[in-house]
């Protein structure tokens, strides 16, 4: 795993129906939370923005904060943002994340935000684009940053490599890690006819830093990423296999709409850490065996 992206167990992402269960007690199995950058900067709430940020900062002073960002728009024309990555700056400041993150897509272009996480089309032009862009994020905020995989509805007829070799070029080119959201390559496997072990299996190993899963809608000729329901069990023998495979990587549940009570979420909570606690377990009696031959 890239420098600076320790291993922080099992996590999900902060909301405002569960502020009061983080401010209150203390969340079992939970040891860190992410929350949506945009919520919590300055560029977007400037006159209420105080209230979210001051129950950040006491979440922060229980837990490990990542923030997630939705609006970076990589992979725009457009140039960099500078005021919305000063906003970001500052509250990576106030908070103290332990990294960010954001997606592999672009939001807007001539400055309007389309407030959609939409898809690129994977050229070396697009791939050079995108990289120039994350040096000049990263080298502002002085850290390197987590892209995440997309789920995409449609792909584009003048690509020049698949999805994965994108992946593969931008975080090495970049210098950026890689947020592994499990469920999208779930939905796009079924969008786009596509093995989602082998997926995985081509990812770069190295890169994976952190891991999203997360439920979907069922439209019948396609799935859509709407974080609305409980994860699949198809997603769930998919995190299996990858826990064996990336080893310990931080691991959360998003949830974004229908968001249940605590107690429910807090089962796929537990579920993670039971799947981690069976994988350390099988890794341990695997080298004790090796120590007795």
């Amino acid at each position: 795993m890239l420098s600076g992206f320790r291993d922080l167990g099992v996590g999900v992402g902060l909301r405002p129906k569960h502020y009061n269960a983080f401010l209150t007690q203390k969340t079992q199995c939970v040891s860190w939370v992410e929350v949506i950058s945009e919520n919590y900067m300055n560029w977007n709430l400037p006159s209420k923005g105080y209230r979210p940020l001051n129950i950040l900062e006491k979440v922060r002073s229980r837990y490990d904060v990542i923030l997630h960002g939705v609006s970076l728009n990589i992979g725009s024309t457009d140039r960099v943002n500078m005021n919305y990555l000063k906003s970001l700056k500052d509250l990576i400041d106030k908070i103290e994340p332990a990294w960010v993150s954001d997606h592999l897509c672009w939001t807007g272009v001539q400055g309007e935000n389309y407030h959609d996480l939409l898809p690129l089309p994977y050229t070396e032009e697009v791939l050079n684009l995108v990289v120039s862009k994350l040096h000049q994020v990263q080298d502002f905020l002085g850290q390197r940053i987590l892209i995440e995989n997309p789920s995409t509805y449609l792909q584009f007829k003048n690509s020049e490599m698949s999805e994965i070799e994108f992946l593969n070029l931008l975080t090495q080119n970049a210098d950026c890690g890689l947020l592994l959201d499990i469920n999208n390559v779930y939905v796009n496997s079924r969008n786009h006819s596509f093995n989602p072990l082998e997926y995985l299996k081509a990812l770069p190993k190295d890169y994976v830093c952190q891991i999203h899963l997360a439920g979907h809608s069922n439209r019948g000729t396609h799935l859509i990423d709407t974080h609305d329901a409980p994860i699949c069990d198809e997603v769930w023998e998919l995190y299996r296999w990858s826990v064996s495979h990336f080893k310990n990587v931080s691991t959360m549940v998003e949830r974004d709409d229908n968001i249940p009570e605590w107690e429910e979420l807090q089962s796929e909570i537990l579920k993670i850490a039971q799947i981690r606690k069976q994988e350390n377990e099988q890794v341990l009696n695997i080298n004790s065996s090796k120590e007795v031959c």
